[in-house]
């Protein structure tokens, strides 16, 4: 998929804002003089060209499945804290328990400029709508003029004129592509290809058991929302993780990330599963109850059956847990057809 252009003078802004403490723009595609070991490396990160003459040393993550990237490829030593809502997950029972006992936790809330600059980060990892934003006046950018690094997580890339939509490029590909590229800021490729070729095997073996596109139920994401559903379209997590386990994902047709849409779309593509996204003040059981009840939907055939099915937040952002999540999902779509 190829990125929407950005115009150059945006490009040149996020170029240097993406050039942190121990990271050098290179945008003739140059080295950096200096550096050890295999640096200087360049990276491109949403079309942003970016040379690093060292590995980071003291990042800042924001929100559950960023944060699990880089404990999957063994950084917690890179690492002076994360930022997570407790609305993201019981960190007491995950994949990555260890992990998050060695990494201190800086807020429950938001991350902020003053918290990074606390931290003393030299790169904050976050993604656009996942920490990044010009409301809360945190960007590459404003993040450059204090001397601290960025890396924007890729399913969050934003494209078109005013970047108001999100993705270039399928989400696993996404998810590989990060790991790939933080394999390279940190010096860890190996470690970064062997997990990126193990999920390729996983996913691969659940595709080769998936039925044939006519007999695949279809399944609507629901995340939040009463008067208009958030939900995915192509770009975000879910439309690679229904489709893979075997679903035709409804919304497939939305060129956006997370986005909402209107129950009357709802109701006319008629889903015969939703999956609901567990996370936020309402709680998944809130959700189901709120979606059984909402007269519109009645006739909707995933309501008439009652098939809901649950998944964590961190199975459905870009993350480690997607492969996984696939499996699962795709065990509860053999039940719809053969149950």
């Amino acid at each position: 998929m190829i990125p929407a252009r950005r115009p150059a003078a945006l490009l040149t802004v996020l170029a240097l804002a993406l050039a942190g403490c121990g990271a050098q723009v290179a945008p003739d595609g140059k080295k950096a003089a200096g550096g050890s070991g295999h640096y200087p490396v360049t990276i491109e990160n949403c079309g942003v060209r970016t040379t690093y003459d060292k590995a980071p040393q003291r990042v800042v993550t924001n929100d559950v499945g960023i944060t699990e990237l880089m404990f999957a490829l063994g950084l917690e030593k890179h690492m002076a804290g994360y930022v997570m809502p407790d609305d993201k997950g019981d960190l007491d029972a995950v994949p990555y328990k260890d992990a998050y006992d060695k990494v201190p936790r800086l807020s429950k809330k938001a991350v902020t400029k003053e918290m990074a600059l606390d931290a003393k980060a030299d790169l904050v990892f976050a993604g656009w709508n996942y920490g990044f934003g010009e409301d809360n006046d945190l960007t590459p950018a404003s993040l450059k003029k204090l001397g601290i690094g960025s890396y924007v997580l890729t399913e969050s890339c934003r494209k078109g004129p005013d970047g108001s939509a999100r993705g270039v490029m399928p989400p696993l590909k996404a998810l590989y592509t990060d790991l790939r590229t933080l394999g390279k800021i940190f010096d860890v490729r190996d470690r970064a290809e062997a997990l990126v070729k193990g999920y390729e095997k996983q996913v691969a073996q659940v595709r080769a058991k998936i039925p044939a596109p006519g007999d695949r139920p279809s399944v609507f994401l629901y995340d939040d929302g009463r008067d208009k559903p958030l939900t995915s379209g192509f770009y975000a997590g879910p439309h690679d993780i229904i489709t893979k386990a075997g679903g035709d994902h409804v919304m497939k047709d939305l060129k956006d990330s997370w986005t909402t849409v209107g129950w009357e779309t709802v109701v006319a593509r008629d889903p015969e599963v939703i999956v609901i996204n567990d996370y936020g003040d309402t709680g998944a059981e809130r959700k189901k109850e709120f979606l059984l009840s909402y007269p519109p939907l009645a006739n909707v055939s995933a309501i008439k059956h009652r098939r809901i099915y649950v998944m964590d937040y961190a199975e459905l952002v870009e993350s480690p847990r997607n492969p996984a999540a696939i499996s699962a999902l795709a065990h509860y779509l053999r039940g719809v057809r053969h149950g």
